[in-house]
């Protein structure tokens, strides 16, 4: 939520403690791509949406957008707008989508519903229903649901404030149509947010936020029980940060621990990574290392099928426009901003002067010309070697001076360089944050001249 919300994994696969303590993943529905969920924000507010929106992707780290970044399903029950989505899969199948029932920003209103959903397979929603958590005169935030094997029910955890403290809640559900009353699931003594359950076999695992230094955490318990979990890691944090969410890979001994940062600037996701989730052993990743969808807030990350993963693409489609990462400053993607070619660090607004669509080049159809997405009749060109956004006059130079030529990252060749297509000595690089052809001659040069596709 607001400077509060929540999740975690939900429908990942199931896991066995080995060992002393390691987590090895076990063959499950969904071990094979990741779909993620999450409605959207940017710090200038253009991009608020409160809906559904859903990317996916085969490695966990780099993420492409559906359905062109639009929305895949908007409430049509009581503030008719959401935040904090969960998915998950439900052990008959199909997927259970659970949110908070809030549109905008107004985090002092109490609401004691959230918003439910029934899917077979992220291609469609039916069932659309509010359920009612609790009568207590408070919020119901960020709600996520687990398997309780031991009472033979699903628990909807959730935020609450009860006594002039925030806790998680949770209450049972066989059929997430009615519930039991509810129950105070986790309380460490101090206001915390965001709760995120994954399950394991001999250990099961919660994070969540803590408002008392503003760190996530994980906290542990052999049981399921309510009030049985125990803080057992120092926490991290990057800015403002919150909504915590726990993946592990499909294919090796690896974990993410994602959050979503609302300060200094709102829009931004950060991720660490560990070996083994029952140590404390988080390392905070790179922004080389990932991409995530464009302004996603409070996300859910779900494990799903690699068929799953080739319908959801031919249901919703990828993107038409691509976003483009600098190699040697990864936060930052090429942009223009009054008309100037640049690099800056995501994110910012409006958010889609960073959106091309790489179109054939206009000189040559073997190149590539960068056409703006909010100015469709401009293109980036270079004059004078400085690259800036220009409408197209029409004539050969234009052409010529508009068109590079894809090839392999001068400093990384799994990223990409761009040649100018009439001055083949030059690539496209940054120099002082702002874009330039120039001869590339040094490591420093080359770094500057690399970028990754992507959006």
């Amino acid at each position: 939520m607001p400077q509060r919300r929540a999740f975690l994994v939900g429908g990942l696969s199931a896991v066995a403690l080995a060992g002393a303590g390691r987590l090895v993943a076990h063959a499950a529905p969904g071990d094979s791509a990741y779909v993620m969920g999450y409605f959207t924000e940017s710090p200038d507010r253009l991009a608020d949406r409160y809906a559904l929106h859903l990317a996916v992707s085969s490695d966990g780290l780099i993420w492409v957008p559906l359905n062109q970044g639009n929305p895949v399903a908007t409430p049509t029950g009581g503030t008719r707008g959401l935040r904090d989505p969960f998915i998950m899969r439900k052990r008959g199948g199909g997927f259970v989508v659970l949110a908070t029932d809030l549109t905008g920003t107004d985090f002092t209103r109490q609401n004691q519903h959230i918003h439910v959903w029934d899917s077979p397979d992220l291609r469609s929603f039916t069932g659309y229903r509010r359920l009612r958590m609790h009568s207590m005169p408070t919020h119901t935030w960020a709600p996520e649901a687990f398997w309780d094997a031991g009472r033979g029910q699903y628990g909807i955890i959730y935020s609450a404030n009860s006594g002039g403290r925030d806790g998680i809640w949770v209450n049972y559900t066989t059929d997430f149509v009615t519930v039991g009353p509810p129950q105070l699931f986790f309380d460490p003594g101090f206001d915390v947010l965001d709760a995120t359950v994954h399950l394991g076999q001999g250990m099961n695992f919660l994070y969540y936020k803590s408002f008392a230094d503003g760190r996530l955490y994980g906290a542990r318990s052999p049981t399921l029980t309510p009030r049985s979990f125990t803080t057992y890691t120092r926490g991290v944090v990057s800015g403002g940060i919150e909504a915590p969410i726990v993946v592990q890979a499909h294919d090796r001994d690896e974990w993410w621990l994602w959050g979503d940062s609302f300060a200094p600037v709102n829009g931004e996701l950060y991720a660490w990574r560990s070996g083994d989730i029952a140590t404390d052993s988080w390392a905070p990743l790179s922004k080389a290392e990932y991409t995530q969808p464009l302004n996603a807030k409070h996300p859910t990350i779900c494990g799903i099928t690699a068929t799953e993963h080739a319908d959801l693409l031919a249901r919703w489609g990828a993107p038409g426009w691509n976003r483009i990462k600098s190699h040697n400053l990864p936060d930052h993607l090429i942009r223009h901003a009054d008309n100037v070619g640049c690099i800056d660090p995501y994110p910012f607004d409006p958010y889609q002067d960073a959106m091309w669509r790489l179109v054939p080049g206009l000189a040559s159809s073997a190149g590539l010309s960068f056409r703006s997405v909010n100015y469709p009749d401009r293109y980036l060109r270079h004059a004078g070697f400085v690259v800036g956004l220009a409408r197209n006059d029409g004539s050969a130079l234009f052409a010529a001076d508009a068109t590079f030529h894809r090839v392999p990252g001068l400093a990384d060749s799994t990223w990409t360089s761009f040649r100018s297509h009439n001055f083949p000595d030059r690539h496209l690089r940054h120099a002082g944050h702002v874009l330039r052809v120039d001869p590339i001659a040094t490591a420093a040069d080359r770094a500057d001249a690399t970028f990754r596709i992507g959006h």
